[in-house]
């Protein structure tokens, strides 16, 4: 048997006399640099539902799910999946709400028995064609897009009677009963296509 070197009886006589290297983790859970990336976590006063974090999000960990049929007010479902996230940043870096629909926390301990707890989510109101109900976008979303370009929402129907309801200024027990392919179903809430084909007609 070889004798140990210097080095190694040092280190040896440290660890008896200071303790062990190793941290006291989980006991004690140790300080993160301040750059730590951990969890994203969504923000559901800041999010508007846009979706693109899905679409920058490299190891598809965040997806959506509209739900309309079988729900009182259609919704749509923000899905983190916390099992598939490589914890990048690119979807705190391309949120739209100033970077603050969802961010980088510093929550690193995600372990899971059952994978299906491994996710989050957040639930985004949808604002539906009137005449074909399609999905439009999510409310929060439109609301964000009235305050980015100010005054030129006034050209968007879609836009300005979202603003409306969002003030309190249109009642939404009001519904359209009759479609009749002129003016009047212009001056609503529209997706593109009926939006198209209303003006086609109107004309």
């Amino acid at each position: 048997m070889k004798l140990p070197k210097i080095r190694e009886l040092i280190e040896a006589i440290k660890a008896v006399i200071k303790g062990p290297y190793t941290s006291k983790f989980p006991k004690v859970m140790p300080t993160l640099h301040p750059n730590f990336r951990g969890q994203p976590k969504f923000n559901d006063q800041k999010c508007v539902g846009c979706g693109a974090c899905r679409e920058v999000c490299p190891a598809g960990a965040i997806d959506y799910k509209d739900i309309i049929d079988g729900r009182k007010v259609p919704t749509r479902v923000m899905i983190h999946y916390t099992d598939t996230c490589i914890f990048c940043g690119e979807c705190e870096a391309n949120c739209l709400a100033d970077k603050e629909g969802i961010k980088l926390s510093t929550d690193w301990e995600l372990s899971f028995f059952d994978r299906s707890q491994a996710q989050e989510s957040i639930d985004k109101e949808l604002q539906l064609c009137e005449i074909c109900g399609a999905t439009i976008a999510c409310r929060d979303h439109l609301k964000w897009i009235v305050q980015r370009i100010g005054e030129l929402s006034f050209s968007s129907p879609t836009l300005y009677l979202s603003r409306l309801r969002n003030l309190g200024i249109i009642d939404q027990n009001i519904i359209s009963a009759l479609r009749d392919h002129g003016r009047s179903d212009r001056v609503k809430i529209l997706c593109a296509r009926c939006r198209r084909e209303t003006t086609l007609t109107a004309e």
